[in-house]
C-alpha cells in the first residue's frame, strides 16, 4: 500500500530534522567523542559545542551552552556527559523549560522521555559503560513523549 512505512526509518528521519546539540567536560570527552562516531554512523546530524580536547574544563560552562541552544526550539535535544552526569544535570536544570535526565541504563532513558519529556540527557563517564551508553543516547533520541496524563505533570514544572 503506499502508506505502509517503515516505522524504525521514520523515526530515524524524524530525528534528523531535530537539532541536536553535544557537549562535555573534561572527564567525559570521550565518551562524548565515542558517542559523535556513533552519530555519524546513524547519519545522525549533530553540532559539538566543545571541548575539543580532555583539558581540564568546568562542566556548567558546558551544560549552559547546550541548554541554551535546546531552549530555542522545542524540537531541539541535547547530550552532556560529564564524569558522573550529575553536575551537568544539576546545571541544565537550571534553564527555564530544560529538562535535563540523568540517565544509567535503558529504562531510565525511556521513561525520562515517554514520562517526563526529557530535552537533555545527562550521562556519567565514569559511571556507564561505553555500550550502555550509546543505547541510552539511540533510545534517548528515538523515544517519544507520551504526552496525555504526563503533559499535565511536565506543565507543572
Amino acid at each position: 500500500m503506499f502508506w505502509t512505512i517503515n516505522l524504525i526509518n521514520f523515526s530515524l528521519y524524524i530525528y534528523k530534522l531535530k537539532k541536536i546539540y553535544i557537549a562535555s567536560d573534561h572527564a567525559g570527552y570521550k565518551l562524548k567523542e565515542s558517542i559523535k562516531i556513533y552519530l555519524n554512523k546513524k547519519k545522525i546530524k549533530y553540532c559539538d559545542l566543545g571541548p575539543e580536547n580532555n583539558r581540564r574544563v568546568d562542566y556548567p560552562d558546558y551544560a549552559h551552552k547546550v541548554a541554551k541552544k535546546v531552549k530555542t526550539s522545542k524540537n531541539n535535544v541535547g547530550i552532556l556527559v560529564c564524569g558522573s552526569g550529575m553536575g551537568m544535570n544539576i546545571a541544565a536544570n537550571r534553564h527555564e523549560n530544560i529538562r535535563a535526565a540523568q540517565c544509567f541504563n535503558l529504562k531510565s532513558t525511556k521513561l525520562s522521555r515517554l514520562h517526563n519529556d526529557a530535552n537533555i540527557i545527562t550521562l556519567g563517564s565514569r559511571l556507564l559503560t561505553k555500550n550502555n551508553s550509546l543505547k541510552c543516547v539511540s533510545a534517548f533520541l528515538n523515544t517519544k513523549f507520551e504526552g496525555g496524563r504526563h503533559k499535565k505533570r511536565v506543565k507543572k514544572i
